[in-house]
């Protein structure tokens, strides 16, 4: 497994950041921010697959509702995905503006895009696994 890469941005007053762990070709994303991070939402794709989300509940009784941000830096860079993908998102600041909601959603784009331009230049591990054939079986 190779190092975490780190993309940030900052508006509002607060910064957003996403971390990517690349495991053979699938990528670990993790999304944080703000005062508490957290892990609020975990959302699950691949090129095949419809994006599934699972939100946990919040401190306050609800649910959390962090998938939003996953679904905006996944709009940005679903078709360049080079296998599955696994979203976590946690971002909460305390006493949340409305200018600070309306920014979170630009830097998730923000996020994807730069995401993005990394991906589009770094080399996956192609390598495929090797499965038994013609009844092989362990031995």
């Amino acid at each position: 497994m190779e190092k975490i890469k780190r993309f940030l941005v900052t508006q509002e007053a607060f910064t957003m950041q996403a971390n990517v762990q690349v495991i053979g070709k699938d990528l670990l994303i993790t999304i944080t921010g703000g005062n508490v991070a957290h892990i609020g939402t975990v959302t699950t794709v691949s090129k095949e697959t419809k994006a599934q989300t699972i939100r946990f509940p919040s401190n306050d009784g609800r649910f959390h509702k962090d998938d939003v941000l996953a679904q905006s830096l996944l709009a940005i860079i679903k078709d360049e995905l080079p296998g599955n993908c696994v979203i976590t998102s946690g971002v909460h600041v305390d006493h949340i503006t409305n200018a600070q909601i309306h920014a979170s959603f630009s830097m998730a784009e923000s996020l994807g895009q730069q995401m993005l331009a990394w991906m589009q230049n770094h080399h996956f591990d192609n390598e495929k696994p090797l499965y038994y054939t013609n009844g092989e079986k362990p031995s």
